[in-house]
């Protein structure tokens, strides 16, 4: 059998968000076809190439 290369680790985060401001990130979101954690995914890797959201 072929070995499989490891999948990606992923870290749960827990931080405090308004929930108005949650629901309508969430909102905007499902209206796009993104699923949230996709979009701070890209905006994390964006901020550490550039230093900017």
């Amino acid at each position: 059998m072929a070995a499989t290369p490891p999948g990606a680790k992923k870290r749960k985060l827990e931080y405090n968000v308004d929930q108005a401001v949650y629901d309508e990130f969430v909102k905007a979101c499902s209206r796009k076809g993104f699923a949230p954690q996709v979009i701070l995914e890209q905006a994390m890797k964006k901020f550490n190439q550039t230093g900017q959201v």
